[in-house]
């Protein structure tokens, strides 16, 4: 994919953060489920969300080719929440995540986006393999990986926090067309 495409589904656009999402970061990552299940990035100002997207986001889209997606509404065009490939530290392999705005939330754009970001990780990105980690208490998200056809394999911890986190993943292989 080039880096910077936009990609279709049937109700999103789907294209790379980038500072011009700054106000839609510091929203979501200060809404209290963002903050309770991924944690406090220390957002506290649009500034330090355009400072996040440019030393989080960017270097890892330009290194590897994905990183964060915005997801944008075809209807009216709002920014609604993100959903990405992510090189985390502590996770074998890469990351998908998704976060939406409370108001988005339950509506399947999740998945919509989730979905299409799977398929191009094994398609475009040439990943063998996606992991993906929640915690034991968002069930939201582990119904949306299951539904995604990733499999609980166990627990994990990654570095800096001692939260046990539980850890899926799928193999390109495993999928069937």
């Amino acid at each position: 994919m080039h880096q910077n495409k936009i990609v279709e589904t049937e109700r999103l656009l789907i294209t790379p953060t980038s500072e011009d999402d700054a106000a839609l970061i510091y929203q979501l990552m200060n809404t209290p489920k963002f903050i309770e299940n991924v944690g406090d990035r220390q957002i506290n100002s649009i500034e330090a969300a355009k400072k996040y997207i440019r030393l989080k986001m960017l270097p890892q889209l330009q290194e590897l080719g994905f990183s964060s997606y915005t997801l944008i509404t075809k209807a009216d065009g709002f920014k609604i929440g993100t959903c990405g490939l992510y090189n985390r530290d502590g996770v074998d392999g890469i990351d998908i995540g998704f976060g939406l705005l409370p108001q988005y939330e339950g509506k399947g754009f999740a998945f919509e986006a989730a979905h299409k970001i799977k398929d191009m990780a094994f398609t475009e990105f040439g990943l063998k393999v996606i992991s993906a980690i929640t915690t034991k208490t968002n069930i939201g998200s582990q119904k949306l990986l299951e539904k995604l056809g990733l499999k609980l394999i166990g627990t994990t911890k990654i570095p800096n926090d001692n939260k046990e986190l539980l850890l899926y993943k799928i193999e390109k292989e495993s999928i069937v067309k």
